[in-house]
């Protein structure tokens, strides 16, 4: 089971019924923070969530308003006495903006490990998520994120016996790679069937419409998506700040051919989202406009 909480979907500055952009997804007693704007850390309290949890932060870019709420957030999350080391992923630099903003929030009680993204596209594993980043076209570098939940396949009891796997292996390879059992190597593969359909979320924020995230959006269950204006008037100024509106974040949920799209990042002269939905829906019929707090529960599908 994936928790999916939308924490904050303002762009630029907070409102006060609107904090700015982050995402938190809870895994099996693992919490993943997507950005970290200002009003972050209250809507994790608003939403009865704790922070404390938080094993991996992914920062998409290093603009403000995704990266205000870090060192209060830090702060509290020392405060409360966590000890166990966090990680944070992000563009290159992030060691030296982290540390930057660490100014304010010195002597925290837990190690701080960076990971910095090589190349255009780069997959990581923490903590039960298969996390992908995948650069996207904003006027500094910026990257939007996949986390995945796999999912392995059942056992199979003849496929375990064609391979001669000793029964006190069963139970270990499904829950390890490979066991040793007097000398030998077995393997997973040994005994389990075809990998089973996870979970896929996509969050894609401060961009262009680019065929990259359709790519990285296709098979996920719910996509993400910035829409900075719903105004259609806007599009040349969307166009010139390198950000997207509702209609081009629908036109790319329907190329990916998701079942459902959340809008957020909205500008702060956005005041009803809802209002433009028709006409958004008619490009892609399920798109919701995105609040914060907006939460979702992810199960895995029943076995056929």
């Amino acid at each position: 089971m994936l928790d999916i909480c939308l924490l904050g979907t303002g762009g630029m500055m907070p409102l006060p019924r609107r904090a700015l952009t982050a995402l938190m997804a809870r895994y099996n007693g693992s919490s993943l923070l997507i950005d970290c704007g200002e009003g972050t850390q209250v809507s994790i309290r608003e939403q009865g969530w704790s922070f404390h949890p938080i094993d991996v932060i992914c920062i998409t870019h290093f603009h403000g308003d995704h990266i205000s709420g870090l060192p209060g957030l830090l702060l509290s999350m020392g405060n409360a006495e966590r000890s166990n080391p966090l990680t944070i992923i992000g563009p290159k630099g992030l060691k030296r903006i982290v540390q930057s903003l660490l100014v304010i929030a010195q002597g925290l009680p837990f190690e701080l490990r960076f990971v910095e993204i090589e190349g255009e596209e780069q997959e990581f594993y923490f903590a039960g998520y298969h996390i992908r980043a995948f650069k996207v076209n904003h006027n500094v570098v910026c990257y939007g994120y996949s986390l995945e939940i796999k999912r392995s396949g059942k056992f199979d009891v003849e496929k375990a016996k064609r391979n001669h796997v000793p029964m006190k292996a069963w139970s270990p390879l499904q829950k390890n790679d490979q066991v040793e059992l007097e000398g030998k190597i077995y393997t997973s593969e040994m005994v389990l069937g075809p990998e089973r359909k996870g979970i896929k979320i996509t969050y894609c924020t401060d961009s262009r419409p680019t065929a990259r995230i359709v790519e990285h959006a296709t098979g996920s269950d719910l996509l993400i998506c910035e829409g900075m204006y719903g105004e259609k008037e806007k599009t040349a100024s969307a166009r010139e700040k390198k950000h997207m509106t509702f209609y081009e974040a629908a036109e790319l949920a329907a190329k990916a051919g998701v079942p459902e799209l959340w809008l957020t990042h909205y500008s702060p002269s956005l005041i009803k989202p809802d209002v433009y939905m028709d006409d958004v829906r008619k490009i892609f019929a399920n798109t919701i406009p995105g609040k914060d707090r907006m939460f979702r529960e992810f199960i895995f599908e029943a076995d056929s």
